[in-house]
């Protein structure tokens, strides 16, 4: 079975590094290219770099700001916000990127998600998914959560794998920014309707249980967090340590 991932999350507006809870009242959380280098340093497994505001801005994600991070990092390094087109996704490869990661555009638009993979390879292609509960069930928000699509999360994990996705990155908006816990059961449906490796993300806090829960309980392939690596609640490496004496298989 492969070792899990532990990936940082830098979530970008204006230039600047910052987190929220519930994807609101988002706050400083500092310099794009320094945590980048620092957690490429600290091992983490992979980056994630959103520009969280591009889409709603209705523009592309920021090149530059790309390709100064990742000049600094030497993991696997995903970009998201703001990918419309094959061509989008091709700049930001161009610039550094090793996978994309579409969101609104799939939901819009999802025939771009075959066209992807057949032109990249699934392995480049991570479709992002925010989802929140509603009447018992969990249903898909674009826009940076603002629009409910109505469309179920089962549903949609089950259509994006058949059109050759690689990965989901699947962020529970109720969970987002507490750092009260994964959500397990969103994360274990995803996984259970999924074929193709599931990212859990949203709601991590200084606390190894909230990993052990979301590997063991939610089957998650990997797990992404931001607000405990920014501002120094736990480190990767201290993070890892205990996965590791607690069985879970990670690369120290």
């Amino acid at each position: 079975m492969p070792a899990k991932r532990i990936i940082p999350c830098l979530d970008v507006k204006d230039g600047m590094t910052v987190k929220g809870v519930n994807f609101e009242n988002l706050r400083y959380a500092g310099d794009a290219i320094e945590l980048a280098k620092k957690y490429s340093n600290d091992g983490a497994d992979e980056l994630v770099f959103l520009d969280i505001t591009a889409t709603n801005e209705k523009r592309k994600t920021t090149i530059k700001m790309v390709k100064k991070v990742a000049r600094q990092v030497f993991i696997p390094f995903t970009v998201g916000g703001g990918i419309k087109t094959i061509d989008d996704i091709k700049d930001l490869l161009s610039a550094g990127a090793d996978k994309v990661a579409i969101n609104s555009a799939a939901v819009k638009n999802p025939d771009i998600i075959n066209e992807a993979a057949n032109y990249f390879g699934s392995q480049c292609i991570v479709v992002a998914i925010d989802a929140k509960r509603k009447d018992n069930d969990f249903y898909v928000y674009i826009h940076a959560g603002k629009t409910n699509t109505n469309i179920k999360l089962s549903d949609w994990v089950k259509d994006v794998q058949k059109r050759g996705a690689g990965e989901i990155l699947l962020t529970s908006m109720d969970a987002d920014g507490t750092q009260n816990g994964f959500d397990i059961e969103m994360t274990r449906l995803a996984a259970e309707y999924s074929s193709i490796p599931v990212i859990a993300s949203g709601g991590a806090g200084p606390n190894t249980e909230h990993f052990i829960k979301v590997f063991n309980e939610g089957y998650a392939d990997a797990a992404l967090a931001a607000s405990i690596f920014h501002f120094d609640t736990l480190s990767i490496p201290t993070l890892k340590a205990q996965l590791n004496k607690s069985n879970i298989e990670v690369r120290i």
